[in-house]
């Protein structure tokens, strides 16, 4: 390594060190709890906007940062707050509910803030946690896939196969619900070509929905990413995202966990794939940095697995998650 990329390493191990010798010492205060609470969320968003996969300077992992999160959520009675209130909710809430939500899919366990989600999603009156605004997917749909999280944690528990395949059509018919009146994806620009925020929302909230249902699948005992059911809803998924626009200016990037799940059952020939190069390709360099360069790795990785060049052989006899792999490389990521 050259002088300036040693320099450049100890400068941010030096920033890091510093960022969270005061964050310790602001929690041991016992005092500003907004302000930790804030700073604690940048150190995890930060992880997943830049660096790469294969960054081997030393790091507290995201979940250990979040452990102290929920902390200082509980602390300032956010989920009472939110779930009592009609005003504008919380961003810092949001922002938790976010990782909440989709950082429990990465390691297999019901969210922190599950009930808080569920009470949400029951409201007539008070359903929204601002979660559309923030990153495009609209409330609800989150909100399935915290059940379906928990779901996966009970089916980890030992729920038997019954009750767990009563529990998936049960969440499968939920999930059919937010279908009602939609006319599926369009393109989010107007005949100017002006982006309406609206559409755009429509057509990432189509996008996670399919994931859901993917990730709703893969729970049925011996489930394979070449059934038929698997293979049509990752083409339906593909399709979906044509209407999402591309490249640096585009939302790829906010779609990593969607990109996780579908392209991890995704097939060897399947168009998928192919999208997915095009889109990466689009992306230039940012295509190899934060969530969206791990995730890219990790599916090379699974696709290797599952083609047969780790595996021989390869196909369904091989199938290995994508979960299984990160175990195998030890690989620590939050992939949203």
């Amino acid at each position: 390594m050259n002088i300036q990329g040693e320099q450049i390493d100890n400068d941010i191990m030096r920033h890091r060190y510093a960022t969270i010798s005061e964050l310790c010492e602001a929690l041991n205060r016992d005092t500003d709890h907004v302000s930790i609470l804030e700073a604690t969320l940048g150190m995890i968003f930060f992880q997943c906007s830049v660096g790469r996969f294969d960054d081997s300077l030393p790091d507290i992992p995201w979940h250990q940062h979040f452990q102290a999160a929920i902390s200082l959520v509980q602390k300032l009675e956010l989920p009472r707050l939110v779930t009592e209130s009609h005003d504008l909710m919380p961003f810092n809430m949001t922002l938790t509910a976010w990782i909440d939500i989709l950082g429990s899919t990465v390691q297999g366990r019901a969210p922190s803030f599950a009930h808080t989600y569920r009470e949400k999603h029951l409201s007539q009156t008070n359903s929204s946690l601002g979660l559309r605004e923030l990153m495009g997917c609209e409330d609800r749909v989150l909100y399935l896939i915290s059940e379906i999280a928990c779901l996966e944690a009970l089916k980890n528990d030992g729920m038997d196969d019954i009750q767990l395949c009563q529990h998936v059509h049960a969440l499968g018919d939920q999930i059919g619900l937010t279908e009602i009146g939609e006319t599926g994806p369009r393109v989010p620009f107007n005949a100017h070509g002006i982006l309406s925020p609206k559409q755009l929302s429509k057509n990432m909230t189509a996008a996670f929905r399919l994931a859901a249902r993917i990730y709703l699948c893969s729970l049925v005992p011996g489930f394979s990413p070449s059934q038929d059911s698997c293979v049509g809803l990752v083409n339906k998924l593909t399709q979906v995202l044509e209407y999402i626009p591309a490249g640096p200016g585009g939302y790829d990037r906010s779609l990593v966990w969607v990109y996780l799940i579908g392209g991890s059952v995704s097939t060897t020939h399947s168009p998928f794939r192919h999208h997915f190069a095009d889109r990466l390709a689009a992306l230039g360099d940012l295509a190899n940095q934060g969530s969206f360069g791990r995730v890219s790795t990790l599916l090379k990785e699974v696709w290797s697995h599952v083609d047969g060049r780790y595996s021989p052989g390869g196909g369904q006899a091989h199938y290995v998650s994508w979960r299984e792999v990160m175990q195998m490389k030890g690989w620590d990521f939050l992939l949203i």
